[in-house]
């Protein structure tokens, strides 16, 4: 099974993404906290972005969402490719569009994102990975 590892951002557990720029195609890397804490599996959202990054790499509005967690309120919603290369993996995920995400990470990777995955340290505490 392919795997990819990351070392651990801040003492947090990461995951890199690659999106793409609408106005020239050019790929987009996004280091995500990965919580799953974030969203259960039926939410209707895999990850949390800056509203401007959804807009950047072209996402399809896909209507808004109420979240009750960390973020409050009603968000705007997007249909974006993500791309995780190292194990194949592209597909069009929904994404939730906020002002802000947390400091020193570039989005939010969430429980139904992660749980496409076998997901952990693989044994190596300094480090988080995903496996298909």
């Amino acid at each position: 099974m392919p795997r990819v590892q990351w070392p651990l951002r801040h003492s947090r557990p990461c995951v890199e993404v690659v999106l793409t720029r609408a106005s020239d195609r050019q790929p987009l890397t996004r280091t995500l906290l990965a919580d799953t804490g974030a969203g259960s599996r039926a939410i209707g959202f895999e990850i949390i972005l800056v509203e401007a990054d959804c807009q950047l790499c072209g996402g399809f509005p896909a209507g808004t969402l109420k979240l009750t967690g960390s973020y409050r309120g009603v968000f705007p919603a997007y249909l974006l490719l993500v791309r995780l290369p190292a194990l194949g993996f592209a597909h069009r995920l929904r994404a939730v569009g906020v002002p802000s995400v947390p400091k020193r990470f570039e989005g939010i990777a969430g429980f139904p994102f992660l749980n496409r995955f076998t997901y952990g340290n693989f044994g190596d505490p300094g480090q988080f990975g995903l496996e298909r």
